[in-house]
Formats: C-alpha cells, sequence, structure tokens
C-alpha cells in the first residue's frame, strides 16, 4: 500500500502518529461531475466511460451494484485489479487471480499509472473506484459515493427507467441515514482495524457496534433502511455488511459479535444478497485475498482463514416488511 507523491509513487502505510493512533481517511481528489445536462463538459454517453474497480473494496463494490441494477453494463467499461495490493499498490494482472480485467485503454500494469495520466504531479493516494472519461482522457472522479449517485441520477437515459436509488421525497432520508453509516459503520470498520492505540481502537469500536445496534432495531420494522425499495442507502451498508464476518470481524477485530448474531440485520444481509445485482458482484475471494495478504502490518504471515461458513443463501423472510415501511 503507498501513494504518490509529486507523480513519484512511495510505499508508504497510513501515518498515525498525529491524530492519536486514529485512521483519519483521504478526501478523495478527483470531483469532477458527470452531468445529464452537459454543463460540466461531461455528459453521459454510450461508451465514453470506463470504471476501475477492485472486487474487494467495498467502496468500489458500490459502484459495480449500482451499474449492475441499473442495466449500465453494455455503457460503462470496467475493469478489475488484483486483489492484493502490494508495494506498487493496486496492480493488474501480476497475480493472475479470477475475476481480474485487465486495463483496455493504456494496459496499465498498476492503477498509479491511470492517475499520472490525468495528473503527472499528483500527490495523495491511489484509491478505487476510478470513473475514466475516454473523450477527454482524463480521470473524472475517484469519490465512490458521487459515481454511484451519478449512475443513478445521469445515466437516466442509458439505465433501466424502473430502477431510482435516489427517489425524490425520500433523497433527504437517504442522506441522513448514509450520513449516520458513512463514519460509525462503512468508515468505522477501517477505524477499528487502522487503529494505532488501544483508546482509538475502543473509541471506533464502540461508534461500530452502537450505530450496528441501532440500525438493527431499524431493521426490524422495515424491510429496507428508507421506503419499501432498495436505495443507495441500502447499497451502501450492504458492503460493508457482506465483508464483515469474513474479514471485520477478525482482521479488524470488529469482534463483539458477528452480522449472522443481529437478528435483523442478518435477515436483511440475505435478502440483499439474494437480490439480483448483490451476489454477482460480490466475490469472497477477492475480499479475503485482498485484505488478509495485503495488511501485513494486521496479518504478517498472509495467511487467508479457510472459514468462515457463511449461509447467505438461506430464507430471509422479510418480504412481509415491505408494507410496514
Amino acid at each position: 500500500m503507498g501513494l504518490l507523491v509529486d507523480g513519484k509513487w512511495r510505499d508508504r502505510w497510513y501515518d498515525t502518529g498525529e491524530t492519536e493512533g486514529r485512521f483519519v481517511r483521504q478526501d478523495s481528489a478527483f470531483r469532477d461531475q458527470v452531468r445529464a445536462d452537459g454543463s460540466t463538459g461531461f455528459a453521459p454517453e454510450a461508451g465514453r466511460y470506463h470504471l476501475y474497480v477492485s472486487l474487494a473494496c467495498p467502496w468500489a463494490h458500490r459502484t459495480l451494484i449500482a451499474r449492475k441494477l441499473l442495466g449500465l453494463e453494455s455503457a460503462i467499461g470496467v475493469s478489475v485489479v488484483d486483489p492484493l495490493m502490494g508495494e506498487e499498490g493496486w496492480t493488474f494482472g501480476a497475480s493472475e487471480a479470477p475475476g481480474t480485467v485487465p486495463d483496455p485503454i493504456f494496459g496499465a500494469s498498476r492503477l498509479y499509472e491511470i492517475y499520472l495520466r490525468a495528473d503527472p504531479t499528483y500527490t495523495g493516494r491511489v484509491t478505487v473506484p476510478v470513473l475514466w472519461d475516454r473523450e477527454r482522457a482524463t480521470l473524472v472522479n475517484n469519490e465512490s459515493s458521487e459515481i454511484l449517485r451519478m449512475l443513478d441520477q445521469e445515466f437516466g437515459a442509458l439505465a433501466d427507467a424502473s430502477v431510482d436509488l435516489y427517489p425524490e421525497g425520500r433523497r433527504q432520508e437517504i442522506d441522513r441515514v448514509n450520513a449516520f453509516v458513512y463514519p460509525n459503520v462503512n468508515n468505522g470498520v477501517y477505524r477499528c482495524g487502522f487503529a494505532t492505540t488501544q483508546k482509538a481502537y475502543e473509541e471506533a469500536f464502540a461508534d461500530l457496534f452502537s450505530a450496528l445496534d441501532v440500525l438493527d432495531a431499524r431493521l426490524s420494522e422495515r424491510r429496507y433502511l428508507v421506503g419499501d425499495r432498495i436505495t443507495e442507502a441500502d447499497i451502501r451498508l450492504y458492503t460493508t455488511l457482506v465483508r464483515f464476518d469474513a474479514v471485520y470481524f477478525g482482521h479488524f477485530k470488529c469482534n463483539r459479535q458477528r452480522i449472522a448474531d443481529y437478528p435483523s440485520l442478518s435477515g436483511y444481509l440475505r435478502d440483499l444478497y439474494q437480490t439480483p445485482g448483490f451476489a454477482e458482484t460480490t466475490d469472497f475471494t477477492h475480499i479475503k485475498r485482498h485484505y488478509y495478504q495485503s495488511h501485513r502490518q494486521i496479518n504478517p504471515t498472509g495467511i487467508v482463514p479457510v472459514g468462515p461458513a457463511l449461509d447467505l443463501e438461506r430464507p430471509h423472510g422479510r418480504e412481509a416488511l415491505s408494507r410496514s415501511a
């Protein structure tokens, strides 16, 4: 794991020395927007944009689910990096792992080469997802929440019109849920796993499980987080929940209880997993190999655990909750 400094790659772990052991995530640097009205110079056009993703990464996974649900697979191409993120960061084809997809645009072997195509002097982390514009030959955006929103809101002419992940009338509630879930759950597991002091870890641990308790109670009365249909809020929570028992529980020391031990969250997770678009984009081989083999500061041996046994195909029985949303 590393970063670029003035366009030069440095193999460097996160520095928590100035944050009392707390992990602080860097803000995404590329924030241009695709707009349906063409006002930004990035218009939604079939074949124009390309996604660079990791099947292991929960942030990138958001965009893959949205692309699948919205029927944008033929309109937006995808490249998939190797699950192992080593000294050169995300790479293409080095491990020959099933499910990886090479870069068809530049034939890059490292993801940071794509960043340097957009900004030869870039300083910062090299993260996924990346939305690339073939026409203008630049990186449009590398903030997963914004790419997810753009796919749903700006690519409407190319997408399945029956799918609306950010429906009017529910947007304020979706935003409130997202604002609660992100720091406490999505980033909360990383705050636990990447903490370097006991105090920082315990703070993150308390926030995480307090939030999961709240969400479990909320989902005891409704099938989905907001309203009676899947929204972007569900996608954003799912990508953390589906990795929790396999990775975060042990590897990141998030071990008060598993998602399988929550009466509502466990059924909710199975409900989403069994919904077309979710299981197809979930790859536990990539997920487990990435976390256990890439984070040698946490798991020095790189041994990937065989378990746990996940029973995500078991009936969830949550259909009746749709009527009480």
